[in-house]
């Protein structure tokens, strides 16, 4: 169950880093609402799943996954430039995330 909690905690991470993005600093209402809801989701289910997960493998995944669907969704909105390398490093990025779950 710890690691549900943490793959979707690391979804919210990525909810709350493009919401973050696009309040302008926190000039514009509805990205701001959306941050903080997801800001205190992503860190209430991380820290529900570090009750049982190691700290270190609990935050390289959930950080892992936030960054690399940060990118991703940046990549397929435009925002950022896809690039081969990109993808390889991000699938890489994935594929060491699967080794921690697979190593603990």
């Amino acid at each position: 169950m710890a690691w549900i909690v943490l793959v979707a905690s690391g979804v919210f991470e990525s909810v709350w880093a493009v919401a973050l993005g696009r309040s302008a600093g926190f000039t514009r209402w509805w990205p701001t609402v959306v941050f903080a809801v997801a800001l205190v989701v992503s860190m209430g289910g991380l820290s529900i799943a570090m009750k049982t997960l190691p700290t270190g493998t609990s935050y390289a995944v959930w950080v892992s996954i936030g960054a690399a669907l940060t990118v991703g969704y940046s990549m397929l909105t435009g925002d950022e430039s896809v690039s081969v390398v990109k993808v390889v490093l991000l699938l890489g990025l994935v594929g060491c995330v699967i080794g921690l779950k697979l190593a603990h």
